[in-house]
């Protein structure tokens, strides 16, 4: 059966191949447990438990309405987001450029032009079947016609203009016929179309895909850490809170102290000494009272900027004091292989690795001939009016074909260099998974030990007070000195400070967690989600 050029052509596209390594997801084994998770026989007051995790609304768990609000608007209007967002678009569109190239590419192509030969310009007489010779711009003394009809076919390039690209000049001139006046029109369609044979293209489809996933992955990883600043910085700004008003309590305490041993000097009990060491007191827990508050201000700056907003946006929603969020009695935190499918970052280097892999086939594809087809059809007339004459048409089609013989070792060195990529791109994906691991067990050791460590803060507070009260009564009863009361004051205020951070360090370990388990983004794509998480 006899085949077309074109039929044939066709058919070679069709059973053509695609060169390069095809991708296959890593594996790496992350563990079955994770190590930091407390042993079940342990008595803290919260512990993390080794349970299906459910974290896609994990700010939730706290059971504050702030908390919430300031999360919901973040996601709405953080600048972070937008640029992710927008990387994304980017990718999209890149993927598009990318799938083009499958496609043939056609160009409408119009124009006029009027050109002049010049009339002292030698050519062959034999050209046009007259013998002799000619010059001067005539043939045989006879005076050439003021206009030459171009034959179908021609270009929009006058006739004798010398081709792009400097190939020699006719022997007519730039301007045409020796003294002749030529207009041309000229409208019609250019075609080419590259097949992809050895899978170049689709390749290169491949890669973009896989970069357009990534850039999706990379917006989740935004998602998870713009919610954990956020609450981050709401849990520290109610920590700072407390200790200002921990501060004032004992200011006011140590005040009281300081208008009763004034009261025994002035009835010469005591001595200017105690009256002095109690002055010192009560200004040096006001000394650090400004720098509490400025803390205060500067965290409620972070919040409004995080939510898109001036800085001082948030300054009379915040400035209330609160307590601190709760952390819940269980924290179910799943098992490793969950956070390998959660994390974004883990996903997006996974992305990155199958669009290297892929680009090592668009590399290897340059080894390979490159088969084009190209096609012009159009019209040409020296005549507006014939412009539209089916006689005037021209048009050309066929294949053409380019192999590189000889590029000085570029190409295989591209290769190499996709092929490294590869590498780099691997070893970038497990170095995200072990960091993934550590930031989890991390928080997990964390978050158990600050535990164990408010619950004797709390004790030394329970034990600081009674000794104020104590030291209180002795010294009226003139058993102690004054600086015993004034150590066990600055032990009580030391101790009740400690706890309070604490307490915000307690949740802040938690959110970090909750950072590090990658959770947070299935519920920011879908805000009308009502899974909730589950506290045990």
């Amino acid at each position: 059966m006899n085949r077309t050029p074109l039929g044939a052509l066709a058919a070679l596209c069709v059973a053509g191949c695609t060169v390069g390594p095809n991708y296959q997801p890593p594996k790496i084994d992350p563990g079955r447990s994770f190590a930091e998770i407390p042993s079940q026989s342990t008595t803290q007051p919260s512990r993390a438990r080794e349970q299906p995790v459910q974290i896609d609304r994990w700010w939730e768990t706290f059971h504050d309405p702030e908390l919430n609000s300031l999360i919901e608007r973040a996601v709405k209007s953080n600048p972070s987001l937008a640029q992710a967002e927008a990387r994304i678009r980017q990718a999209r569109y890149e993927r598009i450029v990318a799938g083009a190239a499958e496609l043939p590419n056609i160009n409408a192509e119009g124009g006029y032009q009027h050109a002049r030969g010049s009339k002292n310009i030698v050519f062959p007489l034999s050209a046009f079947g007259i013998p002799g010779r000619g010059g001067g711009g005539t043939a045989r003394g006879k005076e050439a016609p003021s206009r030459v009809d171009q034959p179908a076919g021609s270009t929009n390039v006058p006739v004798g203009a010398p081709p792009p690209g400097g190939a020699p000049l006719s022997p007519l001139g730039v301007g045409g016929l020796p003294g002749a006046s030529t207009d041309l029109f000229q409208a019609g369609l250019d075609a080419s179309w590259e097949l992809d044979i050895f899978g170049g293209v689709r390749r290169s489809v491949e890669a973009a895909n896989a970069d357009y996933q990534a850039a999706i992955e990379d917006r989740r990883d935004v998602y998870v850490t713009l919610m954990a600043e956020v609450a981050l910085n709401y849990v520290e700004l109610r920590g700072y809170q407390r200790q200002v008003a921990i501060a004032h309590d004992n200011l006011h305490v140590q005040q009281q102290s300081l208008a009763l041993t004034e009261d025994r000097y002035h009835a010469g009990v005591t001595t200017q000494l105690d009256v002095s060491r109690a002055q010192a007191q009560v200004a040096t827990t006001a000394a650090g009272i400004p720098s509490l508050d400025a803390n205060v201000h500067q965290v409620i700056h972070r919040i409004s900027v995080l939510l898109g907003e001036h800085p001082t946006a948030l300054a009379g929603e915040l400035s209330k004091p609160e307590q601190i969020p709760p952390a819940p009695p269980s924290v179910p935190v799943g098992v490793p292989t969950d956070l390998v499918r959660r994390r974004p970052d883990i996903r997006r280097a996974e992305r990155q690795l199958a669009a290297a892999t892929a680009r090592v086939g668009v590399a290897t594809a340059q080894l390979y001939p490159r088969l084009s087809l190209s096609g012009t059809f159009g019209f040409d007339a020296t005549k507006f009016t014939h412009i539209a004459d089916w006689s005037s048409r021209y048009y050309s089609i066929g294949p053409s074909i380019i192999w590189p013989i000889f590029d000085a070792g570029r190409i295989r060195a591209n290769i190499n260099i996709q092929n490294e990529n590869v590498s780099q791109a691997m070893s970038g994906y497990e170095q995200t998974v072990l960091n993934a691991l550590e930031d989890v067990e991390n928080s997990l050791v964390a978050y158990s030990r600050e535990q164990l460590r408010r619950q004797a803060l709390s004790e030394a507070v329970d034990a600081n007070r009674t000794a104020v009260d104590l030291a209180n009564q002795q010294y009226r009863q003139g058993v102690v000195d004054f600086l015993t009361v004034l150590e066990s004051e600055r032990s009580l205020y030391g101790a009740q400070d400690a706890l309070a951070q604490s307490d915000a360090q307690i949740s802040g370990d938690l959110v970090s967690l909750y950072k590090a388990l990658g959770g947070g983004w299935e519920s920011a794509e879908n805000p009308a989600a009502t899974t909730r998480p589950t506290a045990q």
